[in-house]
């Protein structure tokens, strides 16, 4: 008879797995900024692009998954960001994988002219930046995916069809309470035409580990194996 049964221990290795996730985000920093596509610069390396309505919370997660209080502009005034900014990951001053900030989209105080620049730039960089490795979608839960986040998708849908990673975090999800927190999840998963959809609250550190696991995922699996040339 076996008196000490071994037990499986998969949450030190997912939690270990997680700071580390978290580390490499830690390592986010500035690397450019740009008003139209052709003045991004042309890399090889995995870019995952951050997308969601002014007021989503966009900037707010990317913060708080590099731990980082200032790395994406949140401004009190939603919209003011209209340009799409890069931040490069990687230890040690090397680079292996690069975050894309988009503008927020939706914001009723901004002109219809800048409103529709940005939406065409949006659409074109989702559809032909050739280096796209993964995407994820902010939205807050207490009002649901809106006609421009189901446009979006629609512009997406081709890629993500052909296997492109897509993440919907539904923020804020601390103002909700747990049924609000599962109805949730379950309507937007209808809606995600295929996506993974994760509850994600800053203030609560809730889906952080989850989110950064997702993001470290598609990184490695964009990456070249090692006999690649």
């Amino acid at each position: 008879m076996i008196d000490h049964p071994a037990h499986p221990t998969p949450a030190p290795d997912a939690s270990a797995a997680a700071r580390q996730a978290l580390g490499w985000l830690h390592t986010a920093r500035f690397l450019t900024t740009a008003a139209q596509l052709h003045q991004l610069p042309q890399l090889d390396l995995p870019e995952i692009a951050f997308v969601g309505r002014s007021n989503a919370g966009k900037s707010t997660a990317i913060n708080t998954l590099t731990q980082q209080t200032q790395l994406a502009y949140a401004s009190k005034k939603p919209g003011r960001t209209q340009h799409i900014n890069l931040f490069a990951l990687g230890r040690q001053g090397s680079t292996d994988a690069v975050l894309a900030d988009l503008p927020g989209y939706g914001y009723a105080a901004v002109p219809l002219s800048d409103k529709q620049r940005w939406q065409r730039v949006m659409a074109n960089y989702l559809v032909s930046r050739p280096n796209l490795a993964g995407i994820v979608m902010l939205a807050d839960p207490r009002h649901g995916l809106k006609e421009l986040d189901e446009l979006l998708l629609e512009v997406i849908r081709p890629r993500v069809e052909q296997g492109l990673p897509f993440l919907i975090l539904l923020t804020k999800a601390d103002k909700l309470n747990r049924t609000e927190q599962n109805k949730a999840l379950q309507i937007t998963r209808l809606q995600a035409g295929g996506g993974t959809v994760m509850l994600f609250s800053a203030l609560k550190r809730q889906g952080v580990e989850d989110a950064a696991l997702w993001l470290r995922d598609v990184v490695d699996d964009a990456a070249p194996a090692p006999d690649d040339e």
